[in-house]
């Protein structure tokens, strides 16, 4: 039979029984998990946040996923409620006299407590606008020199930017930007966006770069305008070009993860690398790498998309939000 504590504690407060060693270990389990993961919520806050302390997606089972992700997703949601890229949901209407039959969570509680009588409010299902989120998968994307690589970034990305979507009622659609085929139907089910980011969480690294490929795809299936969201490291030389194209029927947002090497100058000089893709050895210097960045960043703004620069040392949850939430204000103004 199983030990039960003597006295009423919190989880993680609660002594383990002495008698029962099966009972301490599992005890032990639970607070290690309830440390690493279930506390993060801690770590994500906006003033205290620092994303390298996040595991890597492959490493986490699936419940352990589940939770850092809806972590993030409340994060990422805070303050940016008005952001057109998570989605509009339902807007109010009106309130009308209550009748049998309607539900009990859509009572305008002031105005039945003013006036004595029941009311529900009445919503205004505004036009859904789906959400393609592209994730680069390829081999360039696991090569890091930090805790966290370009990949585990993009995806913690994704899965929060799905969920957030979701939650405001805009279907969602996680595309992979590598050689693994992907769905790309919208949806508001919350398992489609599970099973779509389940084959992601792992990096293969014989795997080439798609990115192009998929921007044009989605560029074509998606009749409605749509916004696209690309989380990449834009080492696809075809990719500039797919989304130039996209612009032009889409609302188009990239995501330019990169590491920390890529984006600061070293005191090596010259040094000889090799292509995590196509295995071609070359000579470069770090001025010619900060040079390239910038070449990318110009044209993905002449192309008429927003880019947002991420690297996978630093925080990205506060300058994300920062950045939904001026865009949705800008949005606002045009329209």
């Amino acid at each position: 039979m199983a030990c039960v504590s003597s006295t009423r504690r919190s989880r993680r407060d609660a002594i383990p029984p002495a008698s029962c060693a099966r009972c301490s270990r599992r005890w032990r389990k639970r607070t290690d998990f309830h440390d690493n993961v279930l506390t993060r919520k801690h770590v994500l806050t906006p003033s205290t946040h620092h994303h390298s302390a996040l595991p890597s997606p492959h490493t986490l089972a699936r419940g352990d996923f589940d939770i850092v992700i809806r972590r993030l997703a409340d994060d990422l949601a805070f303050g940016s409620d008005n952001s057109r890229l998570l989605g509009s949901g339902l807007e109010y209407a009106s309130s009308r006299p209550y009748q049998p039959g309607d539900s009990v969570r859509l009572l305008n509680w002031r105005l039945t407590a003013r006036t004595g009588r029941a009311y529900v409010r009445e919503y205004e299902a505004l036009k859904r606008t789906s959400v393609y989120i592209v994730v680069d998968t390829s081999a360039s994307m696991s090569v890091r020199s930090s805790a966290q690589s370009k990949h585990d970034l993009a995806l913690w990305i994704a899965a929060a930017l799905g969920l957030v979507a979701q939650r405001r009622m805009s279907p969602v659609a996680i595309v992979g930007g590598g050689e693994r085929t992907p769905p790309l139907v919208a949806s508001l089910r919350r398992n489609d966006l599970w099973h779509s980011l389940e084959p992601l969480r792992a990096c293969h690294w014989d795997e080439s770069t798609l990115v192009g490929q998929r921007v044009d795809e989605i560029t074509v299936r998606a009749t409605r305008a749509s916004v696209m969201v690309i989380l990449s490291d834009l080492h696809d030389s075809s990719a500039i070009a797919a989304i130039r194209h996209a612009t032009q029927k889409h609302d188009v947002l990239v995501m330019h993860t990169l590491d920390p090497l890529e984006t600061r100058r070293t005191k090596a000089g010259y040094f000889r690398a090799r292509d995590a893709e196509s295995g071609r050895a070359f000579l470069g210097t770090s001025a010619t790498q900060l040079a390239n960045v910038e070449e990318v960043r110009d044209e993905i703004l002449r192309s008429g998309a927003d880019y947002l620069r991420l690297v996978t040392d630093q925080d990205f949850i506060a300058p994300l939000r920062r950045f939904l939430t001026t865009r949705g204000a800008v949005m606002r103004g045009r329209g």
